[in-house]
């Protein structure tokens, strides 16, 4: 019987408080994973997921940083290393919420925060955790991608450059870190329900009839994926893209 076993390890889960990544902790946390939460404002999110791992028997630990800065970054590693230890898997999960415009009316500052909540995190949080990973030969970075990378629809132009920024310094890291037993590898939800937003079925039919597999993912879907990605049944998959999308966007070889 195969089954996935985390126990004995510690993942940081970056925008942990969100919809998306309270999913993904609780998911770890059963798994037998230790959680480090992170957070950038919703405190009270954050806490009452905390007492939900601590539930489980596993330990989780809160931490507030605003990802984009490197002092706030730094910091954020020495309180994690302090307070759980050394982090063996690192799920890249946060990014900033704007309002989708076309191209030539979206503000550059909307340019500018996706580029630091994706590119930038991903830069800086590896820098801070992978050196740990590197001096115990093992770990895993798990990234957040999106289907809208692979559509580049109208009005998405500054989440899709954020992102496609993002999958090409990943792609770059699987293959510098691979030589010490450390998988870098993106999940890349389609249009997903979550707690907040479980059933909107006028809303949603048009997608899901382009969805090969006729509905929309959920949160839990996503999870299992990450979940995967961090287990040994993952050892020999590193740089993919991985979209779980029903079938909505299928790359191509």
């Amino acid at each position: 019987m195969i089954s996935i076993d985390l126990h004995a390890k510690n993942a940081l889960v970056t925008g942990a408080s969100g919809e998306l990544g309270r999913t993904i902790s609780r998911t770890l946390a059963k798994c037998g994973c230790n959680i480090a939460i992170h957070y950038f404002q919703n405190e009270a999110k954050a806490q009452a997921l905390q007492k939900e791992i601590e539930s489980l028997g596993q330990k989780a630990f809160l931490v507030q940083a605003d990802l984009t800065k490197q002092n706030d970054v730094q910091r954020l590693q020495s309180q994690v290393e302090q307070g759980l230890g050394t982090i063996d898997v690192l799920v890249l999960n946060a990014v900033a919420q704007y309002m989708w415009k076309p191209l030539l009316e979206q503000d550059v500052a909307d340019y500018v925060q996706q580029f630091e909540s994706t590119v930038m995190q991903a830069v800086l949080m590896t820098k801070a955790f992978l050196p740990a990973m590197v001096a115990q030969h093992s770990g895993r970075v798990i990234a957040i991608n999106t289907e809208c990378t692979m559509q580049c629809l109208p009005t998405q132009s500054a989440y899709v450059g954020g992102k496609r920024g993002m999958d090409g310094i990943l792609r770059v890291l699987a293959r510098e870190v691979g030589p010490h037993n450390i998988t870098v590898n993106q999940v890349a939800p389609g249009w997903t329900e979550t707690e907040k937003e479980r059933v909107q079925p006028s809303q949603s039919a048009n997608y899901e009839q382009g969805v090969p597999l006729r509905r929309r993912g959920t949160d839990q879907d996503i999870a299992n994926s990450v979940v995967f990605l961090a287990s040994e049944l993952a050892s020999f998959i590193t740089g993919a893209y991985l979209p779980v999308t029903g079938g909505n966007v299928m790359p191509s070889i």
